[in-house]
Parts: C-alpha cells; structure tokens; sequence
C-alpha cells in the first residue's frame, strides 16, 4: 500500500489560488466516497479543539447544491456550501465555495485524484479570491489542516482490516449484447476496459473479463476492497453503469480465496 504522505498547501496570494495535496493508501474510490458522502464527512471533517462539521447534505451531480454546518470551539454555529459543477467519479470532483466568514464570495474547489501505487494521490485547487490576499492565505493553512485530518481519518480505515474480495458480475442490458453490438455501444466497452485498466493499475482490481456463459455472457470482476461500500463505489463509476443503457453488477463477497 502506498504510505500517507503529509498534507501540504501553497497560497499564491498574487494569483488568489490555493494548491494543496495529500497522498492516502486507499483507492480514489473511497476517496471520492470520503468527500461527498452526507454520512462521511462529519466523521472527519473538523477537530474538537477548533471546529467539528457536524451534517452534511449533498446532491452529488452538476447543478446539485451541497452545504456543511457544524459547531465551532466558540461555541458559535457556523455553515459553508455551494453547488457542483463537475462530477466525475473517481477521479474529479469541482464545486463552488460561499462560505460567510469570507463575505459569501463564490471562490472554485477542484479535487483531483489520481492512483498511485495502491493509493491515491489527492490535489485540491481553490481559486477565485482575486486581490483578496488575507483571505487566500487563510484559507490555504485550512486546507492543510483539513487534508491532514482527511488522510489520518482513512489511513486508520485502511490498517483496521485486511482488504476483502468481491465477486461482480456485470449483467448486458440482452443476452446477445456480445454479438449485437453497436457502433456506439462499441465504444462505451472501449471506456469500459479503459476504467477496468484504471482499476488494475491501483490495486483495486484483481481480474476481469468476459464469461462465456451458454445462457448468454456476461462480465466478471473480481476486487480486492475494504468493503461491499467500497465495491459498489467501483461498479457504480463503471462507464457503462453510469451510462443508463440497462448494464448492472451483482456484487458478493468471496467466504475465503486461495492466492
């Protein structure tokens, strides 16, 4: 597994941007999970000695708002949201920031996350704060605080059990999908196997293809992942899952494996 490497944070004051980056071992997609889920963020996001987000709501799709609210060491209430305007999982994650201790100015948030040697490598990019250059810099010793407390939250995840296998089973949308397909549907299995290629590289998957079932063939999957969660976090970011064209995955969990 890749090791956690300490969060760091530049603030260009003179361009008003804030780049940051944190690399945890466990995959993007628990990393996605981990930034966007209602029941994840209050698990993580803040500390009791300054402040601690305790709900968070998110409609995680273009256009969907998104708004944390917590309680700071003062005591005081406090709150911060916005709307996505990019999602891509795994792998891209961009929202607007309006936060009222900031004036309500809408700056831009982009995650990046890229797999690394079983791990992920995150990149934050905070941009839009113009000439307001206390502000920026603030917000940039935020950001470290808050990927560190992002990267201790997982690594703890990650070393509390040993990765489970799961057994997935992608079902086509007719049984002769594999000798039927279209131009475009042709395609849609070229992304495919790039995204299972994506999934090899990280560590994530252990094999796949195609099983040539008599009733008609389907995909096999096998991965190697800290929970069903984390599993159907994969199956969910397939391309073809995504695409709305009928494919579906049947996940199992393995009662052992021999390796």
């Amino acid at each position: 597994m890749a090791s956690n490497d300490m969060p760091r944070a530049i603030a260009d004051v003179s361009a008003g941007t804030i780049l940051a980056t944190v690399t945890v071992a466990v995959p993007p997609e628990r990393v996605f999970r981990a930034i966007t889920a209602e029941d994840q963020i209050p698990l993580w996001w803040g500390a009791d000695d300054m402040y601690r987000t305790t709900k968070h709501t998110a409609d995680v799709r273009p256009g969907g708002a998104w708004r944390s609210e917590g309680r700071g060491a003062d005591g005081q209430d406090f709150h911060v949201g916005g709307e996505y305007l990019e999602v891509e999982p795994p792998r891209r994650l961009v929202m607007t920031w309006i936060a009222p201790w900031d004036g309500d100015h809408v700056t831009t948030v982009t995650y990046t996350l890229e797999a690394v040697e079983n791990g992920t490598r995150l990149t934050l990019r905070h941009d839009g704060f113009g000439a307001r250059q206390d502000s920026c810099r603030d917000h940039g010793s935020g950001w470290e605080r808050v990927l560190g407390w992002l990267g201790d939250f997982l690594a703890k995840e990650a070393g509390s059990k040993p990765p489970s296998v799961f057994h997935c089973r992608l079902i086509p949308p007719r049984p002769d999908f594999a000798f039927t397909l279209t131009e475009e549907e042709r395609a849609l299995m070229n992304a495919h196997a790039d995204f299972l290629r994506d999934q090899l590289r990280a560590g994530t998957m252990m094999i796949a293809g195609p099983v040539a079932d008599p009733a008609g063939p389907w995909g096999l999957l096998i991965l190697r992942v800290g929970s069903e969660a984390e599993a159907r976090a994969v199956t969910d970011s397939d391309p073809v899952a995504r695409s709305g064209r009928g494919f579906r995955y049947e996940i199992l969990p393995m009662m052992s494996t021999i390796m």
